[in-house]
């Protein structure tokens, strides 16, 4: 029996929307003493579950708004649910947001061990990968430019060449391959596939649906915060096609 790397069960996550906007902070708070400040309660996600297996390619699918990115972040343990759990086993390198981990005042070649840190890599692995990192990224004429001055495709490349330099036991990728050029696109499907191999875990969040269809095994389909379906990457993604 194939071993559980991430098990979702019943995880409801809801946030609370204020009803109308507060320009200051003295404003806040005069309306927070007062007792008038509104909320609406938003469920961006409801009552989902479903396991992962070692080893997996994992995607995730759903229009805008579904939770999909919201299911990330729970996944990734940046949000704790409202509701049910998660287990995870297993270190994560989440892709979850262009940009994230990195500082933009900082060189790329500064980011790379300031990233690196934040994913549990000590600064002699670092420097020993430095090289592969960078080059793997095609940023070797950048390194001492501040990732400011980045397109999202550069942070895009940069981000996903320090996570993917260690094996991670789970890779969490959201939209990553739909930034940067054809060839690198390619070039990360390769790595991917080859973490693949070594057993390392791969959720995929991608609107290219042939993307997702390529490159896992089991889909996972929300809609309105809920689990519409979940199964073969193939029936999935062909269902989804269809609305």
């Amino acid at each position: 029996m194939a071993e559980k790397i991430i098990e979702v069960d019943h995880v409801t996550m809801k946030f609370n929307l204020m009803e109308e906007k507060v320009d200051t902070l003295k404003e806040y708070i005069v309306k927070l003493i007062k007792g008038k400040l509104m909320y609406n309660e938003f469920v961006a996600l409801k009552d989902v579950s479903f396991s992962i297996e070692k080893g997996e390619a994992f995607g995730l699918v759903g229009f805008n708004g579904a939770g999909k990115s919201t299911m990330l972040k729970v996944l990734a343990g940046v949000l704790k649910p409202t509701e049910g759990q998660v287990i995870v086993r297993g270190n994560i390198a989440p892709l979850i947001e262009v940009g994230a981990g990195f500082d933009p005042e900082l060189t790329a070649m500064e980011n790379v061990f300031l990233n690196g840190a934040i994913l549990g890599h000590n600064k002699a692995f670092l420097q020993e990968h430095f090289n592969a990192i960078i080059d793997f990224a095609e940023l070797r004429d950048f390194i001492n430019v501040p990732v400011k001055n980045f397109s999202s495709g550069m942070y895009s490349r940069l981000g996903f060449a320090i996570a993917t330099e260690v094996r991670p036991d789970i890779l969490i990728v959201d939209e990553v391959l739909s930034v940067g050029d054809y060839q690198f696109q390619q070039k990360c499907e390769q790595r991917i596939t080859q973490m693949m191999e070594a057993g390392t875990t791969i959720i995929l969040v991608s609107h290219d649906i042939h993307t997702v269809e390529k490159i896992c095994n089991t889909v996972a389909w929300l809609e309105h915060g809920k689990l519409r379906d979940i199964g073969e990457a193939g029936r999935i993604c062909n269902e989804y096609q269809k609305h």
